[in-house]
C-alpha cells in the first residue's frame, strides 16, 4: 500500500531522515516510535506532501505522493491542531470535511453518532469554536474528522497525547477496529510504548532518521522496546 524508497530529508547539510526501504501493506496497523528528533513527524510530513524529499520518494497505492494528488481522496490524517479550522464549531468543521470527502450532512451525522462515547459529551452542541476547546478535545475532533469519508489510509501523529485514560482506551478500540475489522491502513506515531504495542501489529523504531528496528508485535515487544530506550537513555 505504502512504499518508501531511498527517501531522505536534509536541512542545512543535516540529514534528519534517511530510509532506504520501508513497505507498509494494506490493512496493517503500523507504529512509528523514537525519541524527539528521530524523524517521525518528518516522515509523516513527507507522506502527506507537506514537505518535499531531498532524495527518493513515497508511493501511496502506487501514486507518487510528491508528484500527484491522486492519493488524497483515500488518505486522511490528523497531525496536530493546525489541521483544524479554529474559527469553526466542531459541527461546522465536520460538515466542511464531509463536503470535501463527498459526504452529505446525514452521512456525517451518522458517523458522529458512532463516537458519542469518544466525545464524552464535550464536543457537539456546545456552541464553542474549535480554538476554544481544550487540547484533548481538539484532538478528539481532529481524529474523528480524519475518519470521515471512509479513507483507506489514516495517519495519526501522537494521537494519545493530551487524552484522559478513558479516551485513550476508547481510541485504542477505534484504531483496532479500523485495521482489524475494516481493513484500513493505520499509521500511528507515539511516545507511549504501551499504547503503540497495544494497537499496532508492527512497530518501526527510528533513531536519528534511520530505521534501526522493524518488529512484528508480540508479547515480548514492549519489553524489547523498553530495554532499547533504556539503553539509549544511559548513553
Amino acid at each position: 500500500m505504502i512504499t518508501t524508497s531511498n527517501l531522505s530529508k536534509t536541512y542545512n547539510d543535516v540529514t534528519v531522515l534517511n530510509i532506504e526501504n520501508l513497505d507498509i501493506p494494506k490493512g496493517q496497523s503500523f507504529g512509528l516510535v523514537g525519541n524527539n528528533g528521530a524523524g517521525k513527524t518528518t516522515y509523516f510530513s513527507l507522506l502527506l506532501d507537506l514537505i518535499q524529499p531531498t532524495t527518493g520518494h513515497i508511493k501511496n497505492n502506487n501514486v507518487l505522493v510528491s508528484e500527484s494528488e491522486d492519493w488524497k481522496p483515500f488518505t486522511s490524517a490528523f497531525i496536530d491542531e493546525t489541521f483544524l479550522i479554529g474559527y469553526l464549531t466542531p459541527e461546522e468543521y465536520f460538515y466542511f470535511i464531509g463536503e470535501l470527502r463527498g459526504q452529505n450532512k446525514e452521512q456525517v451525522d451518522a458517523l458522529l453518532a458512532q463516537f458519542e462515547d469518544f466525545f464524552h459529551d464535550e464536543i457537539l452542541n456546545k456552541k464553542k469554536y474549535l480554538r476554544d476547546l481544550s487540547k484533548g478535545n481538539q484532538k478528539k475532533a481532529g481524529i474523528v474528522a480524519a475518519l470521515i469519508g471512509n479513507p483507506e489510509v489514516i495517519i495519526l501523529d501522537e494521537p494519545f497525547a493530551n487524552l484522559d485514560p478513558t479516551t485513550q482506551i476508547r481510541l485504542k478500540g477505534i484504531i483496532k477496529d479500523l485495521a482489524q475489522t475494516k481493513g484500513v491502513t493505520v499509521l500511528v506515531s507515539s511516545h507511549d510504548l504501551m499504547h503503540v504495542t497495544d494497537v499496532c501489529e508492527r512497530i518501526v523504531v527510528l533513531e536519528k532518521g534511520e530505521v534501526i528496528k522493524d518488529l512484528a508485535t508480540s508479547e515480548a515487544t514492549l519489553k524489547e522496546l523498553e530495554a532499547h530506550f533504556s539503553g539509549v537513555a544511559e548513553v
